[in-house]
């Protein structure tokens, strides 16, 4: 049961970076930038969503042992 929590929790991390990748994107090229530059700044959003998301579970970790 905790394997199958797990999954699903990391599926709804990886689900949640990649909108807010895709709307940083977006939010980029709507600004006038370059396609490289957007996709920067894209995969710079993905990055920080998934660090915050470790960040964030590492710090539960201490409560729930």
């Amino acid at each position: 049961m905790h394997v199958a929590v797990l999954l699903l929790a990391i599926a709804l991390v990886i689900v949640v970076a990649a909108l807010a990748a895709l709307g940083a994107g977006k939010l980029a090229r709507m600004d006038g930038v370059s396609y490289p530059t957007a996709l920067t700044r894209a995969a710079v959003t993905f990055a920080a969503v998934i660090t915050l998301a470790c960040t964030g579970a590492g710090a539960l970790r201490a409560f729930l042992d």
